[in-house]
């Protein structure tokens, strides 16, 4: 894991925190490019996979590579939810949910503040 991260940074990686909604930088972001890990630069989301699910959070219906990051059944909070963790920095993410769009129905609703993006060029 990086050591420049800010405190809410680290929080939200390594604390398995999550930032208020409607609050992340890259929730209305709609250019072109790739999301990667804030924790490690791993490679995990296309914008091209990336709508508005109105949860407040930027969301996906696919990561660019499923081996690219890690699922883990997270009963916190009194629910049964599936974590969505990157593989290279154990940093967690956010979560995976079952009611996203086609083609794959799932919708991955991700913390800005573990994603950088990358415009395309």
């Amino acid at each position: 894991m990086k050591k420049n991260l800010t405190e809410e940074e680290l929080y939200i990686l390594k604390n398995k925190g999550t930032e208020k909604p409607f609050s992340g930088k890259l929730l209305y972001n709609k250019k072109k490019g790739t999301y990667y890990c804030k924790g490690c630069d791993n490679e995990l989301f296309s914008s091209k996979s990336k709508y508005d699910s109105g949860s407040g959070w930027p969301s996906f219906y696919e990561p660019i590579n499923i081996n690219s990051i890690v699922f883990k059944e997270d009963i916190s909070l009194g629910m049964i939810r599936t974590e969505v963790i990157c593989k290279n920095c154990d940093g967690h993410l956010g979560h995976v949910f079952d009611d996203g769009p086609n083609p794959t129905g799932k919708r991955y609703c991700i913390n800005s503040l573990s994603l950088n993006f990358n415009k395309d060029e």
